[in-house]
């Protein structure tokens, strides 16, 4: 694709403007043999919002010596700037911090081309989408040993002093990287040789405070410029929250937090606040105010160090210093000695090393969120605690080893969310009956057994999650009586309390669920739109005890349970679309009438095999259950050690025509993919409709040989293929016609180095698709 518009993006201070300027001074010395060199280049710093046309034609004018009328129209020296710049064979445009979106036909500029180009830096890659750029560079921070070089070469040698040094050395570290500020201070200390201006300095830091107006004015000033852009108050408000948080920030707990704190409250049902919470997120990203993380199997967010400290000093810009305590990640062992004024908002002591909590807590009338998460040694709560916090709306107690929460916790009538995630000490729950306004109870992974006293109560809950140990059977009789209840995360003990006449529909409310039955070792993720039902170790197919449940479900997980035909053969799951079993065995042999005269899984999309006993072809599988596949998208296998083929000349399981993604792993007796497996030396070609795979991944597959099959027409779509320890397999099902597709093919560098090939020619065009893949 032509690139003709390239957008340079990334937090302010990063050095945007300074990479662009270089190659503006680099291009200016106009070496006419160079590559990059254009009829001329243009330099335009783009004025501040609102958008002032004139003012950028006025630069463009002059860097063209173009003489325009300044009392004439904004079109007028559009039609004069377009004819001069029509003069050039090639022109480089560079427009320099670009907030919002400029139209290049107001400004003048003539159709692009191949030697006609534009560059644009901004802070925003929505601002590079709206701008229509054919190619984003993301500008990322400075390493730490680039980020102290930096800060040498502006401080100069006094900060190599020996007393100096290691203060210069965290000073640096407080930069985050962020070359603007890095020079900015560093330039600042230049020449200070007393060790207490470098302490100061270093404690204004920490304390995010800007140590010098210098400081203020060019590296707190230049990021608060992205605060002061943001689209409404709303994602403001949003962005000063995310400054509670040191580290990374599950996008999960924060919008539930930013919900119950009523930031997204046009938003009433759960799922629209959770997919405008989502919008949120990706807007501060897109502004670089935010970057992605990834903590375990959790997404989050972080904050740029220095990011966070504008953020924090944001608020005392507008006399509301004391509306936030943040003193998180500090290794606070106690609180009782910090002062907390009572106009406080909202308080975080997140990630520290608290291990108890004043009797007697300052009054906070006002505060609405309290984040006491990650303080691993905090064991206990004072009986009346909870009573300084009238107003509170979010509670996070994540992570700490409380054993017990006090009963005035019922006394917090305005609470929202309550998050007690990873509580693992924590067994039971007590009385919730006042928190009528409750909107979320996240009990993930803790010890919690029965639901607590007072649930029916809970008239505005949302979510529900309470999966870390089994409930009883009880449970789902007061789940059903909470009519506004749409995401549900829920263990039970065992099938015993899944009564075959229960009565389901209550579940119809539900847009998400992840119910658990037994101690089910498949790691499942709550997320918002799943519809998951996960059982372990139990013979529960008899009496249709699954059957109501599995109605409303998209996702089935079973691993080690008995009565897999009983189940499913004879019942009818529209809506399910993925089936996991792990640990299963059955005969899989021929079936007593037949396979039925209907699919009892018609929109099955994946299918997962692992560990299944006596499995000799995915065909032989779906002939047990009587499945057609006739949707199959995605198959995995894995250590299914009597597997022969995937499938076979089985009439109504033959290959599925929609399948795209096939993963295979250590099913040593595999020996063909798609043919019929026989008795003749000769395998049969299937006789279907061919499938058009996208993705093939093939791990330690001994007895795999030759080829993978014709026609080769099945391959022709394939683009990504992934071979590990398949030493059979000589030749790849791809010719030059047929490869056109394909982007990645990863393997050893023995078996590649062995392929054979009908053309030399051909492995050339697919070296730079080869990627060296080490076993695993």
């Amino acid at each position: 694709m032509e690139v003709c518009i390239i957008g340079v993006w990334g937090t302010g201070g990063v050095g945007k403007t300074t990479l662009v300027k270089n190659l503006n001074n680099e291009l200016l010395k106009n070496v006419p043999s160079s590559k990059l060199s254009f009829g001329v280049v243009i330099w335009v710093t783009v004025p501040k919002p609102p958008i002032d046309v004139r003012k950028i034609q006025e630069q463009i004018a002059s860097r063209l010596n173009l003489k325009v009328d300044k009392e004439g129209s904004v079109e007028s020296i559009a039609g004069k700037i377009c004819e001069r710049l029509k003069e050039e064979k090639s022109f480089l445009l560079i427009l320099d911090d670009v907030w919002e979106t400029i139209d290049l036909d107001d400004v003048g500029v003539p159709q692009l081309s191949v030697r006609r180009k534009i560059i644009i830096t901004c802070r925003s890659l929505e601002v590079c989408r709206q701008m229509r750029t054919n190619r984003e560079m993301n500008i990322f921070t400075l390493e730490e040993g680039e980020s102290l070089q930096l800060f040498v070469k502006n401080a100069g040698d006094v900060a190599n002093l020996e007393y100096i040094q290691t203060l210069a050395m965290d000073i640096a570290r407080e930069c985050g990287g962020l070359p603007l500020a890095i020079t900015v201070i560093g330039s600042s200390m230049r020449g200070k040789t007393r060790v207490e201006l470098w302490q100061d300095a270093l404690d204004s830091l920490t304390r995010s405070k800007p140590h010098s107006k210098v400081v203020e004015d060019k590296v707190y000033g230049v990021i608060k410029w992205s605060y002061d852009s943001l689209e409404s108050r709303d994602i403001q408000n949003c962005f000063l929250y995310c400054s509670l948080y040191p580290a990374a920030i599950p996008i999960d707990d924060l919008i539930h937090c930013w919900w119950a704190e009523g930031i997204l409250s046009e938003h009433d049902t759960y799922e629209q606040a959770y997919n405008r919470g989502i919008t949120l997120v990706e807007s501060l990203k897109d502004a670089c105010l935010l970057e992605a993380d990834k903590m375990e199997d959790e997404d989050c967010v972080k904050m740029h160090d220095m990011v966070r400290d504008v953020a924090r000093w944001i608020p005392s810009t507008s006399g509301d210093e004391d509306t936030y305590v943040f003193q998180a990640g500090i290794g606070l062992t106690e609180i009782s000695r910090i002062t907390i004024s009572t106009s406080v908002k909202r308080i975080s002591f997140v990630s520290n090393k608290i291990e108890c909590l004043p009797d007697c807590f300052t009054k906070c009338p006002k505060t609405t969120s309290l984040l006491l998460q990650d303080n691993h040694h905090l064991m206990k709560i004072p009986r009346e605690f909870f009573l300084a916090f009238p107003a509170l709306r979010v509670l996070n107690l994540s992570g700490t080893g409380i054993r017990e929460l006090p009963s005035s916790i019922n006394s917090l009538s305005q609470l929202r969310a309550l998050i007690l995630q990873s509580c693992h000490w924590l067994n039971h729950l007590p009385t919730v009956a006042n928190l009528h306004n409750l909107q979320v109870l996240d009990c993930e992974f803790t010890g919690i057994r029965c639901l607590p006293q007072g649930m029916e109560n809970l008239t505005n809950l949302r979510l529900l999650n309470i999966s870390g140990s089994c409930l009883g059977a009880t449970s789902f009789d007061e789940i059903s009586s909470l009519h506004n209840l749409t995401h549900l995360s829920i263990r039970v003990d065992s099938s015993s309390c899944l009564n075959g006449d229960y009565t389901w529909t209550w579940m119809t409310r539900l847009k998400g669920f992840l119910i658990k039955v037994g101690e089910t070792p498949i790691y499942v993720p709550y997320k918002k739109s799943i519809r998951a039902i996960n059982v372990a170790g139990c013979e529960i197919f008899s009496n249709g005890e699954l059957s109501g449940m599995l109605q409303f479900a998209s996702d089935l997980y079973l691993d080690k349970c008995m009565g897999l035909r009983k189940l499913i053969a004879y019942n009818a799951f529209n809506g399910l679309k993925l089936l996991d079993i792990k640990g299963c065995s059955c005969s899989f042999g021929p079936v007593e009438g037949g396979s039925g005269q209907f699919d009892p899984l018609p929109n099955l999309e994946h299918l997962v095999l692992r560990f299944v006993e006596n499995l000799k072809s995915v065909s032989d599988f779906g002939q047990y259950l009587g499945l057609r596949f006739s949707k199959l998208r995605q198959l995995d296998i894995d250590i299914c050690e009597s597997l022969t083929c995937l499938f076979n000349d089985g009439g109504s399981c033959s290959v599925p025509k929609h399948l795209e993604d096939i993963t295979i792993r250590c099913c040593t007796d595999l020996v063909d993919l798609f043919v019929q497996c026989s008795s003749s030396d000769q395998a049969t070609l299937i006789n279907s409709e061919i499938p058009r795979v996208r993705k093939l991944k093939l791990a330690y597959l001994p007895g795999l040989g030759g080829t993978l099959g014709e026609p080769q027409s099945m391959w022709e779509h394939l683009e990504e293929l992934m071979v590990i320890g398949c030493y059979g397999l000589r030749k790849l099902p791809l010719s030059i016609q047929t490869s056109k597709n394909i982007k990645i093919i990863e393997g050893e560098s023995f078996w590649w180095s062995e392929l054979e090939w009908d053309d030399d020619n051909f492995k050339s065009n697919l070296e730079c698709c080869y990627k060296n893949r080490y076993s695993y």
